[in-house]
């Protein structure tokens, strides 16, 4: 004998109040979470300019101030009451060593702002009093690239001067950084340290060390007035032949006396020609290089061929990873270079790394590619397929002390860089 089925069990309304109830409430704690976050906030920016004033070592001294007074209290020990009135003693004695306004007018001048991997730069700060009384000693702090130069400033008398001088390292390519300059007052201890801001930063480029080429070196560099190419076009400058006139035909490509001759409309037809347009790409994966040298080798060959491509008012598109450098001139370009860093993981291939950084690009005529010893010879045939017929597609590979040579992968030509006082021979027997 089977069992009836059960009938469900009717909702408990205990059931669905508690869970409204229970919603309201997180709502409810969301909200005060909210309001409680952005109270905290305002009490923060608005106490910002005393607590920035303590440095980390001030906020461990007063912790261990309070840890001292709360054990104290519950232990009854009364060394550590002494120990925490002297710690928050020491805090009280240093305020007025943040006390006291000045008058400045900071200048940081570099000189001169671009130089190449291992010649001198000199950087200049000045500071004047602008106030009406004479200031008092303090101290200056310049952040200089990496390092952070300290320089004591004098009493100075109203609209007096002091200046200081300092060395900018320059032996490696970077973009160096000089500044702020700020002034810093504070105890001798470094619990309380009171900064002010009196200059902005200024930019010193280091450019990569690069080799001279010769002007349109060995067809990177097309004729100016275009290419031939065997696509037939209505409007250029080659003429092909002569065809029926068809409707839609421009007039002013009719060729009036042949078509008298035959009696019927004659236009021409031209062979069309292009621009040279050069893509030129570094791979900048850490992983393909040997070393920092070799990668500093890669930069150098990069900026020598754009530099004069550049002068030879060559169209020219110079991609690495992450960036898209400016070819208006030749200094923009080396400014650019200065900032390329090694990447890491941005592309899993050659031929990747090619065909995302150029699909907004127009064909290019010739692309060049530079790389770094650790990628195979395989690498520079891939990237070769992600262009048309009509690119040419040139592989440097620079490999730190290795003899330079020039090989033949497929259609690809891949030059091995040894040196970069190779380059400009390699180049010079280059044909694409």
């Amino acid at each position: 004998m089977s069992a009836e089925p059960r009938a469900p069990r009717p909702p408990s309304q205990a059931r669905i109040a508690a869970r409204a109830v229970g919603r309201s409430l997180a709502a409810s704690a969301r909200s005060a979470q909210g309001g409680v976050a952005r109270g905290a906030r305002r009490v923060a920016d608005w106490a910002a300019p005393v607590t920035g004033v303590i440095s980390v070592t001030g906020w461990l001294v007063l912790l261990a101030s309070l840890v001292s007074f709360i054990v104290a209290w519950a232990l009854g020990w009364i060394e550590l009451a002494f120990l925490g009135a002297t710690l928050l003693a020491a805090m009280l004695v240093s305020v007025p060593f943040t006390l006291g306004r000045m008058h400045y007018r900071v200048e940081v001048a570099l000189q001169p702002t671009r130089v190449v991997a291992g010649e001198r730069a000199f950087g200049r700060l000045a500071v004047t009093n602008t106030g009406a009384k004479t200031s008092i000693p303090s101290r200056l702090e310049l952040p200089v690239g990496a390092g952070l130069a300290e320089f004591i400033v004098p009493a100075l008398p109203a609209d007096d001067e002091h200046e200081e001088l300092f060395a900018v390292p320059t032996n490696r390519r970077a973009v160096i950084v000089a500044g702020p300059a700020v002034s810093v007052r504070g105890d001798q201890l470094g619990l309380l340290r009171r900064i002010v801001r009196w200059s902005e930063p200024v930019e010193l480029f280091v450019h990569p060390v690069t080799a001279r080429l010769k002007p349109s070196a060995a067809g990177l560099v097309r004729d100016l007035e275009g290419e031939v190419t065997k696509t037939i076009t209505d409007n250029d400058i080659s003429f092909h032949a002569l065809r029926a006139y068809q409707p839609g035909d421009a007039l002013r490509n009719v060729h009036w006396r042949t078509s008298a001759r035959t009696g019927q409309l004659m236009v021409r037809q031209y062979e069309e020609t292009r621009r040279s347009q050069l893509a030129l790409l570094q791979r900048t994966e850490r992983a393909n290089y040997a070393s920092d040298e070799e990668f500093e080798l890669g930069v150098s060959v990069l900026a020598s061929l754009g530099v004069q491509v550049i002068r030879d008012a060559t169209r020219v598109d110079v991609l690495t990873e992450e960036l898209s450098l400016r070819t208006a001139t030749p200094t923009a370009l080396l400014d650019d270079t200065s900032r390329i860093a090694a990447a890491s993981g941005a592309f899993d291939s050659m031929r990747s790394f090619v065909r995302d950084r150029t699909k907004r690009l127009s064909p290019p005529s010739v692309a060049i590619i530079v790389a770094g010893s650790m990628v195979p010879l395989a690498e520079y045939r891939s990237a070769e397929t992600v262009f048309g017929a009509d690119t040419q597609t040139l592989g440097f590979r620079v490999e730190l002390g290795a003899t330079s040579r020039i090989a033949k992968v497929a259609g690809t030509t891949v030059v091995t860089v040894g040196a970069l006082s190779d380059l400009s021979r390699l180049v010079g027997r280059v044909r694409p």
